[in-house]
């Protein structure tokens, strides 16, 4: 599907959506799940604010009760994120947003994923005909690809905002300009010895006068910030993309070790993609993701294979449930890490990923799988290449309704703790090229799917969820940062609340238990002694997850004890976040 053609793509409606419902129903042979059998309700509403820092979220509530959309929430919230979290996203890393227009009842995405430079090659991450090691890729200019976030919510407020743009960053500037208090997860991230917290602009940024480090609990400043928030409230996204940002950009991109090849041309060029929604039914449910180069479709193609796997609905206490899932998983990303990349630039089979005979298939290998799974041939699908490309920590999610029922499900990232650990204009700046693979080719000597192209957008396991009833209306929203590791840590929320039921905060307080290729990384302090002994006897030998944790957010429109519907909501205690309504 060329990217024309992919951009407009709408969900599908109501009647569709019925219609796809009955024949999943058949296909599967599903008749009864556990968990809420999401009866007919009122429309559900905001105001409603999920986010990983207090201050993020009391900035997007301010914008709410002045009678801003959830779009106009989204601006602000990522505005404050950028400073008081700048090591999980800001203004200069990107994004994917998945948004619901109520009074379309019509679903979409918007890609604000960075692209790379005109002058990138596919051995951007050679030096000497050898990759370079990992860490020194991050730490170079090279890793920084074209911001997108900025452009991304630029476009999505102009279609679906309320309130004027330059009022979205008020809560910024001020505290950018006045101070706020660095966090103990922020405290503890400046702390580190090496890597993106010392560069030097780290250095500059997180030190004080007499020589120490920022601890939690003090007031950091950051003018610059302040200054570029109040340039793009003024100036929109072209303050970004050109002139005096622009040129701390390219600057610092190309500052020593190993200058990158980002130009103001290449900025200026930037164009966020409005791409239409991936859905797909699930047991009575309506899933919904972004399309590629998002990952959403190893969500959805996780999901659809639990379906078929009856030991799922046993819940979170059975080995048996936490095996089969973790076999589901080396399943997922042998097919996600072999087929999904740019599709401007590659075919990915998403259609095909998703054929019921092909996950059918897919899932019936589960039982018999000893260690990591070989990628299978969906239809449409050609050979593309093994792709070992590391997404290490570095990410945020986001929740917000508006009053009317518009919702944003917003991940965003800057890649790396602290991006590539360069600064301009009081931001950080992405390493999001090192998710392209340093391996630009496969075996048989043509490109690998994920590989570096002028103009390409890496891969992203970003993949932020909407959940619809049968009749196509938002019920629920959540995604997680987490790396490669948010597949399975969204599909395992998704299971704990609409399979077994579990109250949002119960299934976001689950352990994590990620499988990619032969090991199980695991929250193994989580996981009780008597189900970690009975997973072990399973073959499923639980060690400490080395990926980022899982920082969920998110919520679901339910009706309580007392017959009220109202948000059923959580905050991932892995982080510092919070939910308001």
């Amino acid at each position: 599907m060329t990217p024309a053609a992919i951009r407009r793509i709408r969900t599908l409606t109501a009647a569709a959506l019925a219609a796809g419902l009955a024949l999943a129903g058949c296909a599967t042979g599903t008749t009864a799940v556990r968990g809420p059998q999401a009866p007919a309700a009122p429309a559900a509403r905001g105001p409603f604010v999920a986010a990983a820092n207090p201050l993020a979220v009391e900035a997007g509530m301010r914008v709410l009760r002045a009678g801003g959309s959830a779009v106009d929430a989204a601006v602000a919230v990522q505005a404050v994120l950028g400073l008081v979290e700048p090591q999980s996203s800001g203004l200069g890393g990107g994004a994917f947003m998945m948004l619901y227009d109520a009074s379309t009842g019509e679903v979409t995405s918007y890609d604000g994923r960075e692209t790379a430079p005109a002058a990138a090659t596919p051995e951007l991450f050679h030096e000497n005909g050898r990759p370079l090691p990992f860490p020194d890729a991050v730490l170079s200019g090279r890793s920084t690809g074209a911001p997108g976030a900025v452009a991304m919510l630029a476009m999505a407020q102009a279609e679906h905002g309320r309130l004027p743009w330059s009022g979205l960053f008020a809560d910024a500037e001020r505290l950018a300009r006045d101070g706020f208090v660095v966090s103990p997860r922020l405290a503890g991230f400046i702390a580190a010895t090496r890597g993106q917290a010392r560069t030097r602009w780290a250095d500059a940024y997180f030190t004080r006068a007499d020589g120490s480090r920022y601890a939690a609990g003090d007031v950091l400043r950051n003018p610059a910030y302040a200054d570029t928030v109040a340039e793009i409230a003024t100036g929109g996204p072209e303050a970004f993309y050109r002139g005096r940002i622009a040129d701390e950009i390219v600057a610092a991109v190309g500052a020593e070790p190993r200058p990158g090849a980002l130009t103001r041309s290449d900025l200026a060029a930037y164009r966020p993609i409005e791409r239409g929604a991936l859905c797909r039914p699930y047991r009575i449910w309506v899933i919904c993701v972004p399309p590629p180069p998002s990952s959403g479709v190893a969500v959805l193609q996780l999901l659809l294979m639990a379906e078929r796997t009856p030991a799922i609905l046993e819940g979170p206490d059975s080995a048996a449930a936490w095996t089969a899932f973790a076999q589901l998983q080396r399943l997922m990303y042998a097919d996600r890490d072999r087929y999904v990349g740019d599709p401007a630039f590659v075919r990915v089979p998403v259609q095909g990923l998703l054929d019921p005979g092909y996950v059918a298939d897919r899932a019936a290998l589960a039982p018999t799988l000893t260690g990591a799974a070989e990628p299978g041939t969906p239809p449409g699908g050609v050979f593309a290449g093994p792709d070992a490309t590391r997404e290490p920590a570095g990410t945020s999610h986001f929740v917000i309704v508006d009053a009317e029922g518009n919702a944003v499900s917003m991940t965003t990232t800057v890649e790396s703790v602290f991006g590539s650990g360069r600064m301009a204009a009081g931001f950080f700046l992405n390493n999001q090229l090192t998710d392209f693979s340093f391996s630009p080719t496969r075996p048989d000597g043509g490109p690998a799917a994920n590989a570096v192209a002028p103009g390409k957008r890496p891969r992203s396991s970003m993949s932020p969820v909407l959940i619809l009833d049968r009749d196509g209306r938002f019920v629920g929203a959540l995604g997680s940062p987490g790396g490669t590791s948010i597949l399975a840590y969204n599909t395992r929320a998704l299971i704990a609340v609409l399979d077994w039921g579990l109250p949002m905060q119960a299934a976001f307080d689950l352990p994590n238990l990620v499988a990619r290729g032969d090991g199980f990384g695991a929250d193994t302090e989580r996981f009780s002694p008597a189900l970690r002994e009975a997973l072990a006897a399973n073959g499923v030998t639980l060690r400490p997850n080395d990926s980022e944790t899982s920082g969920l957010h998110g919520g679901l429109w339910r009706q309580g004890s007392d017959g009220r519907w109202t948000w059923d909501a959580g905050a991932d205690d892995r982080r510092e976040g919070v939910v308001r309504q």
